[in-house]
């Protein structure tokens, strides 16, 4: 009984769907060009259609399994309904309505990672042709989102320059106070040790000089006359050695500027008739050769070679 019911309901419902499809207007189909287009709340409602169909293919073409062919087909559609939604907010503008291109913002590209990136012409396609969703790993397209290498520029000697200051010198170590610290410990060790020295040397100097005024410093003998024989005339030694050597100094000086007198001609010098007579020379060669052809120059050279003649 249920089964015949049911038979009869799919019966109506058939028939109810198909009397509403005859009430219904024929479906409009969207005007291919923009332009005819006269009514502005019809060229809204065309604009709203694209952005839905824009939606839903960018839905679609988010599935990496439809393959390459379906994913090319697929952007290229969303790429020509996005050219297609300019056109008609174009026409929209010129029947008096509002900018949507003002307040619509553009799909932005990103890369892999959803960073934004500026692409003007990736694919060689026209200007403003986009990736959108699983298109962007198709081989040959992931290779434009990669970002090139960043090349590190070699600074110039000005740049170099422009940065050095006065603590590249180390004008500003002292500022701190931590060279300060750190020297301190070596300074006292370092003076420490030089005025160990003083004393000792003035130990053995008093020693020495009370060994002079008793005549025991020449026959003294051992290391206590050898020390004080150093402290004694280490002050003549020094004045000595520095007047031999400003000696020294002096004599180079004087050889340098006798030197530099006297010239010395390491190769033969032609005097004057000898430059007179090569200038004669010159001139011959030279009206010869203006006035004489080269086949009787080289016999002329020829036959003073014959003759044994030099001029």
């Amino acid at each position: 009984m249920a089964r015949n019911e049911e038979k009869a309901q799919s019966m109506l419902n058939r028939f109810i769907t198909m009397k509403q499809e005859e009430k219904r207007k024929p479906r409009e189909r969207r005007p291919y060009l923009a332009s005819e287009c006269r009514d502005l709340a019809d060229a809204e409602r065309w604009r709203s259609e694209i952005l839905r169909e824009i939606g839903a293919k960018v839905a679609e073409i988010q599935n990496e399994g439809l393959g390459e062919h379906r994913l090319r087909d697929l952007n290229d559609e969303i790429n020509k309904l996005l050219r297609e939604r300019g056109h008609w907010e174009r026409r929209i503008v010129e029947l008096g309505g509002r900018d949507h291109s003002r307040s619509s913002n553009a799909p932005l590209m990103t890369d892999l990672d959803g960073n934004i990136v500026a692409i003007p012409n990736p694919s060689g396609r026209g200007p403003g042709y986009r990736y959108f969703g699983a298109a962007k790993k198709l081989p040959g397209v992931r290779e434009l989102f990669d970002k090139p290498p960043e090349v590190r520029k070699r600074r110039t000697r000005y740049e170099i320059h422009k940065r050095i200051n006065a603590g590249y010198y180390g004008y500003y170590d002292d500022e701190d106070g931590v060279l300060e610290r750190l020297e301190a410990a070596a300074e006292k060790r370092m003076r420490h040790e030089v005025i160990t020295e003083w004393h000792r040397v003035e130990r053995v100097r008093r020693e020495a000089m009370k060994g002079v005024v008793s005549g025991e410093v020449a026959s003294a003998g051992g290391c206590g006359g050898e020390a004080a024989r150093e402290v004694l005339f280490e002050e003549v030694e020094e004045e000595v050695e520095e007047e031999r050597r400003w000696e020294e100094e002096k004599r180079e000086r004087e050889k340098g500027e006798e030197a530099g007198k006297e010239f010395i001609a390491h190769v033969p010098l032609p005097d004057e008739k000898e430059i007179e007579r090569m200038v004669l020379e010159r001139k011959k060669k030279e009206l010869l050769s203006k006035y004489t052809s080269d086949a009787l120059q080289v016999e002329q050279e020829e036959a003073k070679e014959m003759l044994n003649v030099h001029r």
